[in-house]
């Protein structure tokens, strides 16, 4: 099934001129993939803070669109300008996890709102991710296949927090939305590990 994710290239070249005047100034690779988990943090901490602000859930999609730019450039500068490095490698994989974490989360604290969906998404996000990452040691590739891959999620819960913030989104609606989250996310976990021994069996 499609993701979100096959319109990178497209996304990058629109950013390429930026990525250039990044370099020139001397940012690394690192300290953008940091500087976003850590400002993903932030916003959680907030909207966990202060839940009952609802109109506070429009900055989740807004940060989801800088947040998906930061981690194109990042990327563009470690494989374009010689940064890649092993510790960028853990870096990318570990601080998305974190930020996704951060970001989702709050929705539990909605009232309606299902803590247990809420927590099977992010593990299920997070064991997805784990079943991608783990395509190299299997001897495949690093798998990005959706339908929910990351920036199917980042899109999904730009859509939930924007909804949240102006009240079109009820918390039944909120817990439809997020069943369905789940069930790709699942659908996304198999799908990874399906194409990944297809790949290793051709190989």
């Amino acid at each position: 099934m499609a993701s979100i994710y096959q319109l990178k290239p497209r996304f990058q070249a629109l950013l390429r001129p930026s990525v250039q005047r990044l370099h020139d100034r001397g940012v690394t690779a690192n300290q953008v993939t940091v500087s976003a988990a850590l400002l993903s943090v932030l916003l959680g901490l907030l909207l966990a803070a202060v839940p009952h602000v609802t109109w506070l859930f429009v900055l989740v999609p807004i940060w989801m669109l800088v947040r998906m730019a930061l981690n194109a450039i990042d990327g563009m500068l470690a494989r374009e300008f010689g940064q890649q490095s092993t510790l960028g490698a853990y870096l990318n994989e570990l601080c998305d996890v974190i930020a996704d974490a951060a970001l989702y989360l709050p929705f539990a604290l909605l009232p309606g709102v299902s803590p247990v969906l809420v927590v099977l998404v992010v593990l299920f996000a997070t064991v997805s991710e784990y079943a991608g990452v783990m395509g190299p040691l299997a001897g495949a590739s690093r798998r990005y296949d959706g339908p929910m891959g990351k920036s199917d999620r980042a899109f999904a819960f730009g859509v939930l927090g924007a909804g949240v913030a102006v009240g079109l989104l009820t918390a039944a609606w909120v817990n439809g939305l997020l069943l369905v989250i789940l069930v790709l996310s699942l659908y996304t976990l198999y799908n990874r590990v399906r194409r990944g021994l297809a790949e290793t069996r051709q190989a």
